[in-house]
This record gives C-alpha cells, sequence and structure tokens, in this order.
C-alpha cells in the first residue's frame, strides 16, 4: 500500500512540475530584484510567447558631449532626467525630429551618464507596445529608475499600438510606474500620418476661432500626452562644419582644415544632408582612407 501511495505521489509531483512549467511559460517569469542589477539596458522580447525583459550584454552607448549643435535640447533632457533620478516630478518625453540629428544617440547619452546612478534604459518595439501593461508590472517596484525606450516611433490611423500608448501615458486607471520614464524618438511631430483630407472638418465659429476637426484632434492626442517635446531639427552649414571639426578632433586628424572643410561639405552635398551623423560618417571615412594610404 506504501509503495502504491509512493507512486502516486511521485507521478502528482511530476504533474504539478508540468503545470509550474507551463504556467510560467505563459506568464512569463517574475523578475528577480537583483535581475537589474546585473545589466543597464534590456530590451522586452515578445517574438515567442508572453514577453519578458531580456539583458543586453553589450549596449551602444554615447557620450552626451558629442551632441554638438543641439545645446538646448541635451540641457532640457539632461534636467528631466535629473529630475527623474530625484524622485521629483517629471514628463514623459518625445524627441522629434530630421534623421540623424540625434534623437536616438541623446538617450543612448543618458544611459551612459546616469546608469551609475540607477538609471537603466528598456527599449520595446512599436509592435510591442500592446503588451505595456505587461511591460510596466514587470518593472513596478524596481529600486532602480527606468527610461522605456521606443525608437523610431510612428503609427498608420488604424494601429492599435496608438491607443495603447496614448492610455498609457494619461487616461488608463492605471498609470505608469514612478520609476519609468517613456521617452520616444520619431520623425513626425505627431507621431501619425498626416493627410490634406484631415483639415476636411476644420471651421471658423461666430467669433472667427478656428476649431479643427476630429481627425486632427485625434492625431494630435498622443503627441499632446507627452509634457515634454523637443524638435531636434537640420544644422546649417556652419554647425555642420563645428560637429566635423569636433569628431576631427576627437579622431585626432592630422590634416589642414581647408581640406577638412572642402570634403565635408562635398560629402554633406552627395549625402543631401547637414546632421550629426552625417559629420561622424564623414570623419570615420576621411579617417580610415588616410590610414588605409598609410600602410600601403
Amino acid at each position: 500500500m506504501t509503495s502504491r501511495w509512493n507512486r502516486i505521489a511521485s507521478r502528482l509531483e511530476s504533474v504539478l512540475a508540468l503545470a509550474e512549467r507551463a504556467l510560467q511559460t505563459r506568464l512569463g517569469p517574475a523578475t528577480d530584484p537583483a535581475f537589474f542589477d546585473a545589466a543597464i539596458a534590456f530590451r522586452w522580447d515578445a517574438r515567442r510567447g508572453p514577453g519578458r525583459l531580456r539583458p543586453v550584454s553589450s549596449p551602444q552607448l554615447f557620450d552626451l558631449a558629442d551632441l554638438v549643435g543641439v545645446d538646448r535640447a541635451r540641457e532640457r533632457l539632461v534636467a528631466n532626467t535629473e529630475q527623474f533620478l530625484a524622485g521629483l516630478p517629471f514628463n514623459h518625453v518625445l524627441l522629434h525630429g530630421e534623421r540623424g540629428t540625434g534623437k536616438s544617440s541623446a538617450v543612448r547619452g543618458l544611459l551612459g551618464r546616469f546608469a551609475e546612478r540607477g538609471l537603466r534604459a528598456v527599449e520595446i518595439h512599436r509592435a510591442d507596445l500592446l503588451d505595456l501593461p505587461d511591460v510596466f508590472e514587470a518593472l513596478r517596484g524596481a529600486s532602480q529608475r527606468f527610461l522605456l525606450f521606443c525608437d523610431d516611433l510612428s503609427f498608420d490611423a488604424q494601429d492599435a499600438g496608438y491607443r495603447e500608448l496614448k492610455a498609457a501615458l494619461e487616461g488608463s486607471l492605471v498609470a505608469p510606474p514612478a520609476n519609468v520614464c517613456v521617452v520616444a524618438t520619431s520623425n513626425r511631430r505627431h507621431l501619425i500620418q498626416e493627410r490634406v483630407s484631415d483639415n476636411a472638418d476644420a471651421r471658423l465659429d461666430a467669433a472667427g476661432d478656428l476649431h479643427l476637426g476630429e481627425t486632427v484632434d485625434e492625431k494630435l492626442a498622443l503627441s499632446d500626452r507627452f509634457g515634454l517635446v523637443i524638435g531636434f531639427y537640420p544644422f546649417d552649414q556652419a554647425t555642420y562644419l563645428d560637429v566635423v571639426r569636433h569628431y576631427a578632433a576627437r579622431a585626432e586628424l592630422d590634416a589642414p582644415w581647408q581640406e577638412l572643410e572642402a570634403e565635408a561639405l562635398r560629402w554633406s552635398v552627395r549625402r543631401a544632408s547637414r546632421s550629426g551623423r552625417t559629420a561622424r560618417q564623414f570623419v570615420d571615412d576621411y579617417a580610415g582612407r588616410k590610414a588605409l594610404a598609410r600602410t600601403r
């Protein structure tokens, strides 16, 4: 009789173990508080089964001192992050502007500067924004403070993630955790495609005041819920050359400035762009070509 009960107990243990593993697979593992001490950057992985946080072993950081030509934007972003880390009132952030002007680099720069003070970054892709409640719960209660980073954000008119993010920022009964600051970058000021037809419902009232139509109001609703909206704008030629000079000094290029200036301007014309990214790419190309020539 005892042997029979032992066999039954053994089978029950096996069944319970399988059930526990199945439940963990479905719900995702609970986040160990020490998990966030092992890395400074994480990504939300929802490719297989339920989403979960995964550490980024070698995050691509950036030196904020290399953000030349966007001083005001950088200072506002740093100040908001200082408030956030100090437990003071802060705002969720939308960085918008032309490609290559430093939006994503600014976020990576914040992580590099403030990681030792407990700042962490969690990257979430636009397609996974429906998981925002789960992401918030995974971060809620942790001692660290998190930038929830969504890069190159834009939406189609019917995108479900648009409404999820709008509700998460303001409007849902469940507020984002106090230790989470949402930071998004976008080439679009209002995050969603705008059409001429959107203005069809605009009208003037009897007092001459302009009232936007419901379609426009809906498209403005999300960007308005970011308390801090910072623009990154194209450089003029002088600023572009200042950035080239900065990166050339960092690379310790031994070349006459007149030569660098002329080549940098030709490079920007070929790329049809004057931005920090264009300046860095020019200096990388120039330094590489000169170094290769010396080996021959």
